[in-house]
């Protein structure tokens, strides 16, 4: 375990607060007032099925987004746990790793409304009489937003670990424990926190499904923004959606400033570098919290006294916490290999007959094979708007990436666009085909790319900032210009961060099928042939074996789609063009 060493500054120098703490406390212990505050009434009481009165009285604004960030917080810190947890055992194991990403593909897929219309009652059974079941489901609902994507992200930067560092790593005899955190954590942060950045925007691209519940007939509205833009649109006031996005634009302003332009900044120094970068990211609240002096004793203290105690601790009883070997995973036994295909193959033969049967209740042959058909209307609508959004966001990513100050000033911009619901475009969109008499299968479509399109450009964005100083140097010295520079450097680095995005705008667009091939306004509806407004007319009426039909055949056009092209694409990077 490495010793840290005892800071002289904070033992021998003044501990009075500094005019750096002075503005910094204030911060601290407003957050957690507010903190405390939105706990208090996520935990009120509440009997299933009792109307939440939503006001549009824009005064409620305030807490209501504090509301929503709080569910997106919690949300937030479980996808991070989850994120090192299964990306680390599908690493660790190859067995392991056969089971979980297939399984990543399938839960990636399932809808957002797929997983509300099991888990909300669950909850609000788990939490009888309580507001907390209803919260833990949209919780749960936004992190389903989230986790599957951070996940893929630090999975397959892991697998892209380059084998010179891997070896240095056994070289020093690393443990695993001490393998994860000193080596594949600070090598893959950079693209996880960009990662992280899109992942949370995307919640707020769901935060109306997941805060405005209807299941079997009986609806859910938690104080939020989401359930407050669902009112506006329901009773089409603009002035009300207005308030919504300036609402959405102030909270993304302050996240970006006092979290994620500051996890930039510090994610910088773990770039693969030997030389240092000259122009690295900035952020003003940073450099505050450095500079605190208060804080900095209180992050060192327990350090500090966890040095003075080990000493007189047993040798065995010193603290660790290695990760399990997986000795049974990775050991190569061609009988193990056959009883673990067997008993997969099993529970799958098992899961497909049970759910046939359970579909079957209700779904003829005729509907499955109407249902398999308007699956493949939406999968030419997310392969052909993914492409578009590939051909238009890779280059524009690259060339941001590649000046970080520049990254710095797009990057509220772009989390905004990100977080912006499709739901706040239904007025215009609905507007615009009817009074020009569009065809909704069409001008429709765009609504599912919206918000997913700007996994892409994070993904390229993060790839390009993360190249190494010393190459873009070589590059430099070399002449390399123009389409020769793209061609031969530019476009192979970001290759393996562009399939990372790509990877999970498609996922997102399947998921906001649900809700874009659906458009409301007032009394006018428009519907666009497809699975994603199947399984919502479905989930509204609460009928749950079609829900079941129109989710498995989801989850099997993704699982098959990522598959056979995407998962070709990363061992192709993972061959060709990595560093190593």
């Amino acid at each position: 375990m490495r010793r840290f060493p005892a800071s002289p500054t904070l033992l021998t120098g003044p501990l009075l607060p500094n005019r750096w703490d002075i503005l910094l406390l204030p911060l601290i212990f407003g957050g957690l007032f507010l903190l405390a505050w939105g706990s208090r009434q996520m935990a009120a009481p509440y009997e299933f099925g009792e109307a939440l009165p939503i006001s549009l009285d824009p005064a409620l604004l305030p807490g209501y987004a504090l509301r929503t960030v709080l569910r997106m917080g919690i949300a937030l810190v479980c996808s991070l746990l989850f994120t090192f947890i299964y990306a680390k055992a599908a690493v660790s194991s190859r067995r392991a790793e056969q089971i979980l990403i297939p399984l990543l593909d399938i839960l990636q897929s399932v809808p957002i409304l797929g997983f509300l219309s099991i888990t909300v009652l669950w909850f609000v059974h788990l939490f009888p009489g309580r507001l907390l079941g209803p919260e833990c489901a949209a919780i749960f609902a936004i992190f389903t937003s989230q986790a599957w994507n951070m996940a893929f992200s630090f999975y397959y930067s892991l697998r892209m670990l380059p084998k010179d560092l891997g070896q240095v790593a056994n070289l020093f005899q690393l443990s695993t424990w001490q393998r994860f955190w000193k080596l594949e954590v600070p090598y893959a942060m950079p693209g996880l926190v960009w990662n992280t950045m899109m992942s949370v925007s995307g919640g707020w691209f769901f935060v109306v499904a997941s805060e405005a519940i209807t299941v079997s007939g009986r609806s859910v509205s938690l104080p939020g923004v989401g359930s407050y833009i669902a009112v506006a649109i329901e009773q089409r006031d603009l002035a009300a959606v207005s308030y919504a996005i300036l609402a959405m634009l102030t909270v993304i302003l302050i996240t970006d400033q006092l979290l994620f332009r500051p996890l930039v900044a510090w994610a910088d120094k773990f770039k693969f570098e030997f030389a240092e970068s000259q122009e690295a990211p900035q952020s003003w609240f940073l450099e505050l919290l450095r500079r605190s002096r208060l804080l900095r004793l209180v992050m060192t203290l327990p350090v500090l006294l966890w040095n003075r105690v080990r000493p007189f601790m047993p040798r065995h009883q010193a603290f660790r916490l290695p990760l399990p070997k997986l000795r049974y995973w990775q050991r190569a036994n061609p009988w193990l290999d056959g009883l673990q295909l067997t008993l997969l193959s099993g529970a799958a033969i098992a899961s497909i007959v049970l759910l046939t049967r359970f579909v079957l209740t209700e779904a003829s042959g005729t509907e499955i094979a109407r249902v398999f058909l308007l699956g493949s209307y939406t999968l030419a609508r997310v392969v052909i708007l993914t492409a578009l959004a590939s051909l238009i966001w890779v280059p524009i990513g690259i060339w941001i990436g590649l000046r970080p100050r520049l990254a710095q000033h797009v990057q509220p911009l772009v989390l905004f666009l990100s977080a912006f619901p499709a739901n706040l475009l239904f007025p215009v969109v609905v507007s615009f085909i009817v009074v020009h008499r569009l065809n909704p299968e069409i001008w429709l479509s765009p609504l599912m790319i919206l918000g997913t399109q700007w996994y892409i450009l994070f993904n390229v964005i993060a790839g390009a900032a993360a190249l190494p100083s010393d190459l873009k140097e070589a590059t430099a010295n070399l002449g390399l210009r123009g389409l020769l520079l793209w061609r031969r450097v530019l476009l192979p680095a970001v290759f393996s961060s562009f399939l990372t995005g790509g990877l999970t705008a498609s996922g997102g667009a399947w998921n906001a099928s649900v809700v874009a091939e659906v458009a409301s306004w007032g009394t006018t509806t428009l519907t666009a042939s497809g699975i994603g407004a199947y399984i919502a007319q479905q989930t509204v009426q609460g009928d749950h074996p079609r829900v079941a039909l129109g989710i498995a055949v989801m989850s099997l056009y993704v699982v098959l789609f990522n598959r056979l092209f995407w998962k070709r694409l990363y061992t192709f990077a993972q061959r060709r063009l990595a560093l190593d």
